[in-house]
């Protein structure tokens, strides 16, 4: 099974542009167009310009336009791994467990607590160096998000991927997700291990002190982030208005509070330490720097260490595009313009009639 990834992924960015020069042609073209009907009829014009082509430019644009696309992707540098070996590196084994309880979406630290959460774990996905890691995405109950893996890529990708709808209980089931995450580590032993909680901390639905202990008892580590604010804020309401906010049976506006003291209490059974929100850079790098004390073991990765590079079918097909593209005139030509299939096809049509 060989693996496809790009490397030069950050000129990907590049095809942002592809919906901007599509819309600005789009517009110049309505603004000729709109210039020709100013200055006189159309059929008129049509006569006295019979060389001119109102289609072929724009057929000529969308060529480019695709080159242009194939030339982003040809920077990008597309491969495929073709040798999969196995490697020993030396790190620990962490398990990041994220809540996506409906709470997540309030907005007392921008741009909510769910994105800035996201955030923090890409930056702290950057700078692990051969640890393994894996995601538990938890509400109500908990799943794997992420099975424990050495790919920090596609960490990043299943990352990206995470949101409110993922698990279909609502709640906040800290105490789940710590379980979740005890059992699923590697079954390798001597590997220091950790668990990284990252909520607002409003804890309905069992007893996460418990589950802290039982992670300690297995030598596991807990650190906890609190996403929110001590005051709170109220949950907007998914697909409302931007005033729409989640109520009560009594038709209050439910305020979700970042609960600092179970957090601070499942920190320190575990064994860890607890990271509030309003210093969260600063908190990941710290916990970075503390995990990076833990003592290292030899862990084993099957990784691919052999790429093969596929840029060249994606600027051959640019190059064809771009010698089409000149080939095509702006103007009609005068020798072909009388041709019309469609027109000898309707006199066909006449005769058999």
């Amino acid at each position: 099974m060989n693996i496809f990834r790009f490397e030069n992924p950050d000129a990907l960015y590049l095809l942002a542009l592809i919906p901007v020069l599509a819309f600005i042609n789009l517009y110049l073209a309505k603004r000729r167009k709109k210039a020709l009907e100013e200055f006189g009829n159309a059929e008129l014009l049509n006569d006295l310009m019979p060389n001119v082509s109102f289609r072929r430019p724009v057929i000529k644009f969308y060529f480019m336009l695709f080159a242009f696309v194939l030339l982003i992707l040809t920077i990008a540098g597309p491969q495929y791994g073709s040798k999969l070996q196995t490697v020993k590196r030396k790190g620990i084994e962490l398990i990041v467990a994220l809540d996506v309880s409906n709470s997540m979406m309030a907005q007392d630290i921008e741009p909510n607590r769910l994105d800035r959460a996201k955030r923090a774990i890409s930056r702290l996905v950057d700078k692990l160096h051969n640890d393994r890691v894996g995601f538990i995405v938890f509400a109500g109950e908990a799943h794997v998000q992420l099975p424990i893996t050495t790919d920090y890529a596609s960490a990043k990708m299943f990352l990206n991927s995470i949101n409110t709808d993922i698990v279909g209980k609502q709640g906040t089931a800290i105490g789940a997700a710590i379980d979740k995450g005890i059992k699923s580590f590697t079954t390798q032993e001597d590997v220091n291990r950790a668990i990284i909680v990252i909520t607002d901390g409003e804890n309905h639905e069992d007893d996460p002190i418990a589950a802290a202990s039982a992670a300690a008892e297995n030598g596991i580590k807990i650190y906890t982030v609190g996403m929110g604010l001590p005051k709170g804020a109220p949950i907007p309401v998914v697909g409302g208005r931007s005033n729409d906010f989640m109520k009560d049976r009594d038709g209050n506006v439910v305020i979700s509070k970042l609960d600092e003291q179970t957090l601070q209490k499942i920190a320190i059974t575990g064994n860890g330490a607890y990271i509030p929100a309003n210093n969260i850079r600063n908190g990941i790098n710290s916990l970075v720097d503390e995990l990076s004390e833990l003592e290292k073991s030899e862990l084993e990765a099957k990784v691919y260490t052999d790429y093969n590079d596929h840029f060249q079918y994606f600027a051959a097909l640019a190059l064809l595009l771009i010698i089409i593209e000149f080939l095509i005139l702006e103007r009609k030509n005068k020798r072909l313009k009388h041709i019309n299939i469609f027109d000898v096809k309707k006199e066909e049509t006449s005769k058999d009639l």
